[in-house]
């Protein structure tokens, strides 16, 4: 998958949510979705499914969100394990950042993406590759 992009949770989230005043940020979303061959992680089906079935507006039901990770599928989706766990922990420590974020950029760049989609971390800022 090098030199292409990882989306984060966030950016899957507005696809789904976002509405009204989060308008704009939803017609992104949808064109990343539509238009870029990315990658993502366990963790953000994981953070996804927890935020579109309970921190929404209006929440999908269990299956409505179980279709969209099934059509997520056809994209490179790095595992979490003990190993991606231990460069995370040290990404959080160079770079300053949560866990969580640092496990998204370890997923991204083992993913080979050179790019990461998110609202959490720095614009234009490098972190490693990505």
């Amino acid at each position: 998958m090098s030199g292409e992009s990882f989306i984060d949770t966030n950016v899957l989230a507005y696809a789904v949510a976002g509405r009204e005043a989060d308008e704009p940020k939803r017609k992104r979303a949808l064109d990343l979705i539509d238009g870029e061959t990315f990658g993502l992680s366990a963790q953000v089906l994981q953070e996804f499914y927890v935020t579109v079935t309970r921190k929404i507006a209006a929440p999908l039901s269990a299956d409505e969100a179980l279709k969209w990770i099934e059509q997520l599928e056809i994209f490179p989706c790095q595992i979490v394990d003990r190993a991606l766990v231990k460069v995370a922990a040290v990404v959080s420590e160079r770079y300053q950042v949560s866990y969580w974020d640092a496990a998204i950029l370890a997923a991204a760049e083992s993913l080979g993406a050179m790019v990461l989609y998110t609202e959490d971390l720095n614009d234009g800022q490098f972190y490693g590759r990505v």
